[in-house]
């Protein structure tokens, strides 16, 4: 079978994995590496990767904006910006991608929403990433920026931020490691471990982070009529504390039809977004592959 080769290119590190054109969600993690600092430093691991491991194509995620093979806007890579990948290995069929976009794309061919036409996926971690199914496709926008939930807000007293979106500023693992150290504890971590263990102090903290969530949800399940949202990345693992006040301030914000909607925790944990890579490399009807 011809082999993938899929990247995963984030803030904090580089992933990569291979896998068969024939069962692309299936990857094999060939290496990890800090995210490269300078595009240089980038180009070299890609064409080592590529002479190692000949793929016959390629999926690379990354943590902004795509058009086609060309990074558009990437806030914590902005050395990516205005670069076209494709063109550091002509001839090589390349896909590129939101790694939410992909996350949401390999959730919803094998994993969490593989039986729904309409959902949401929100990724959890430095910032918010998200992305959305509908009508059984990954919906990815004029300019590839499609569903940027990070960025809805539920205060319009809020002076807005270049860089940082308003959920972002009150529910990523940035706010929850804030929340945290006002109670001494070292990280967001640490916190839902605390309020899973019973503090009360930890669980009174998190519905500022949840009602956030559950609020600025609300506004994309109205529009979009979906019936789950997943999520991605280490939140996955808390929804058991996290789901009962985001849930709470959904049904608040929505009307009766519309309250039914399912918090579901993604399949693929972190490997989401390089199988997402994967599939797209391989071709999908869920993932448009638009120029």
């Amino acid at each position: 079978m011809s082999r993938l080769l899929a990247l995963d290119l984030g803030g904090t590190n580089l992933r990569a994995g291979v896998a068969d054109a024939g069962r692309p969600g299936v990857v094999e993690s060939i290496g990890r590496w800090p995210a490269p600092a300078r595009l240089a430093d980038f180009e070299v691991i890609l064409r080592e990767l590529v002479e190692r491991h000949d793929p016959a194509r390629i999926g690379i995620a990354i943590p902004g904006l795509a058009t086609g093979t060309t990074c558009t806007w990437v806030p914590n890579l902005p050395w990516l910006d205005g670069v076209d990948v494709a063109a550091m290995l002509p001839g090589l069929p390349l896909v590129l991608g939101n790694d939410a976009q992909l996350s949401l794309l390999a959730e919803a061919t094998g994993g969490a929403v593989s039986k729904l036409e309409d959902a949401i996926l929100l990724a959890i971690g430095t910032g918010i990433g998200s992305a959305v199914l509908s009508g059984g496709r990954v919906v990815r926008g004029a300019g590839g920026g499609a569903t940027s939930f990070g960025w809805a807000c539920a205060d319009p007293s809020d002076a807005g931020d270049d860089r940082d979106g308003w959920l972002e500023r009150h529910a990523s693992g940035r706010a929850l490691d804030r929340l945290a150290a006002t109670i001494g504890l070292a990280d967001g971590a640490g916190l839902i471990e605390a309020a899973r263990g019973g503090n009360v102090q930890a669980q009174h903290l998190l519905e500022g982070p949840a009602s956030a969530l559950g609020t600025a949800l609300a506004g994309a399940v109205a529009l979009l009529d979906v019936r789950a949202i997943v999520f991605a990345g280490g939140v996955a693992t808390a929804l058991d504390v996290l789901e009962k006040p985001i849930i709470a301030a959904l049904q608040r914000q929505l009307p009766p039809h519309l309250r039914a909607v399912r918090l579901l925790a993604g399949q693929y944990g972190p490997g989401a977004a390089l199988a997402g890579a994967a599939i797209a490399a391989a071709g999908s009807p869920l993932w448009e592959d638009r120029k």
